[in-house]
């Protein structure tokens, strides 16, 4: 598993051209500092106080990584963290035989590779980037070493490895305890609507971007590409959906909550 192919990030600075910056690397709105971070009041480390934000900001190297580049492959070394900053990651973890579970998509704001970092253990999962993204970097020693120097820091840390082991036990009681794959696919497209959704559209229709494929779905609830498909087809016929290019359009949203809770 660890020799998988990993594509270079490219470093972020501030790159000028006759007085004027010019475009950020892959399209991307950069942030530069956690100090200057628009996002600080909703992050985990962005809203520190300042001079915890200061010593942050001395040990982190900015990166930016295009759509399908891999930023740790499970069974690696622990190297270090990613503060993802921008774009979603999707984390999973695959059998001898090739078979691929998503365990979750990374939101901006997450640090990534925090358990193996803090264990000193091989990454548990393959993080993989769906779209542009900047993911900023901070060595596993220095991690530490900034955990040991302020405590509300290491508080946060320990919040969040709570948060991955809820988001684990979800995970698992989804595709364990649901008992078909019909029951499976609903849970997963009401939870990505109540983390995604920003507000309801015409007739209280839910609209949001959707950006996983249908293979990409499958491995998100232990089902097969072709079950997806059917699946889809069928909520459709049913007139508890639709999907327009990228966006997700819940016309039903009622009925998707009771195929969930009679399956």
């Amino acid at each position: 598993m660890a020799n998988r192919f990993q594509i270079v990030p490219r470093r972020i600075g501030r790159i000028i051209r006759d007085g004027h910056p010019m475009r950020a690397p892959y399209g991307l709105e950069i942030i530069e500092s956690c100090l200057t971070c628009p996002h600080r009041e909703d992050r985990l480390f962005c809203d520190l106080r300042p001079e915890a934000l200061q010593r942050l900001a001395l040990i982190t190297s900015a990166s930016s990584y295009p759509k399908g580049a891999t930023l740790f492959v499970e069974g690696q070394p622990s190297r270090g963290v990613f503060i993802l900053c921008t774009g979603h990651v999707k984390l999973s973890t695959s059998s001898a035989d090739g078979r691929t579970l998503i365990l979750r998509i990374s939101e901006p704001g997450e640090v990534l590779g925090l358990p193996a970092t803090v264990t000193g253990t091989s990454y548990e999962l393959t993080a993989d980037v769906i779209e542009p993204t900047q993911a900023n970097f901070i060595p596993r020693q220095e991690f530490l070493n900034f955990l040991r120097e302020h405590g509300e820091a290491a508080l946060r840390v320990a919040q969040q490895l709570g948060e991955i082991y809820h988001s684990a036990i979800a995970e698992m009681r989804t595709i364990g305890l649901s008992h078909s794959a019909g029951e499976k696919l609903a849970r997963f497209l009401l939870d990505w609507c109540a983390s995604h959704q920003n507000g309801e559209g015409v007739e209280g229709q839910i609209r949001v971007k959707l950006t996983l494929t249908h293979e990409e779905i499958a491995q998100s609830i232990g089902a097969s590409r072709e079950t997806v498909t059917r699946l889809f087809a069928d909520f459709k016929k049913k007139e508890l959906l639709q999907v327009k290019g990228s966006t997700l359009i819940i016309t039903d949203k009622p009925a998707l909550e009771r195929f969930v809770a009679r399956s």
